[in-house]
């Protein structure tokens, strides 16, 4: 695969969901970690994201047997700390050396009444903890239909970032997810998810300046599996995959981190 523009390494991050206990979550990334070459490593870089449950088991595999694979949460509280049962907090996550924190995913937005504001307090509040925010932006069918799909995205954008300098923007990583897409086997096109994926770069361009445009990573999420990644990562403006229900397998997992590469 040549390299992307700005040389942008591509991110694989396999987003786990309500799905796989500590025990479980162990002998998956295991199973990943034998899997993966370090020429696999060397083409893109890879995160798990498994349940709050499973963090500090998952942090202590990977330490322990220098596993080059980042560790990343599925979400996060924007304070600190106080009475707020059932939350975790950003300080929490990075104790554990939480690299990745995702923010706004589309279940998030639609089961929990995440709104843009929230969305963007939680995205500060990684940032200000030194981790990298992992900020999903995405329509639903209904707009995409309606050809409103760029004018959501980007209006996400606008209210998301509210507050993030040109500095902090370089720990950002934009994860566009169609939510039409999730978990159905519907994959929008190489050129459906590429025209989206620009359309961020371009807003970026304008916002941020060409730097910051250039240097950040836009994922697409939404049934990528290791049929489809090597389509989508020929884009110029895709940059790696938000992955569902593909990364609960490791040998799946593994081989869509390879960017549809055969095994070595």
């Amino acid at each position: 695969m040549p390299a992307r523009p700005g040389e942008r390494k591509p991110l694989i991050s396999g987003n786990w969901k309500m799905h796989h206990t500590h025990l479980d979550a162990i002998a998956v990334v295991q199973k990943l970690a034998y899997s993966l070459l370090p020429a696999d490593y060397e083409r893109a870089e890879v995160s798990v994201h498994p349940a709050f449950t499973a963090l500090r088991s998952v942090q202590t595999l990977l330490d322990a047997d220098d596993v080059p694979i980042a560790l990343g949460a599925q979400d996060v509280f924007y304070e600190d700390s106080g009475a707020f049962t059932g939350e975790v907090s950003p300080v929490m996550l990075a104790k554990l050396n939480v690299s990745y924190v995702i923010v706004g995913h589309s279940e998030r937005r639609q089961h929990f009444g995440e709104s843009d504001e929230v969305v963007n307090k939680k995205l500060l509040a990684v940032l200000r903890h030194k981790m990298r925010p992992i900020l999903c932006v995405g329509e639903t069918l209904d707009e995409r239909e309606a050809g409103v799909t760029e004018t959501k995205v980007l209006g996400q954008l606008e209210a998301d970032l509210q507050g993030v300098s040109p500095e902090a923007m370089a720990s950002l990583v934009i994860a566009y997810e169609p939510i039409w897409a999730i978990g159905t086997g519907r994959t929008a096109s190489p050129a459906d998810a590429e025209a989206v994926c620009k359309a961020v770069r371009t807003w970026l361009a304008e916002h941020y300046g060409a730097g910051v445009a250039t240097g950040t990573r836009v994922q697409y999420g939404g049934s990528v599996t290791p049929d489809n990644i090597a389509e989508l990562m020929a884009e110029d403006d895709i940059d790696g995959a938000l992955v569902g229900g593909a990364s609960l397998d490791a040998e799946r997992f593994a081989q869509i981190a390879r960017l549809g590469q055969p095994a070595k």
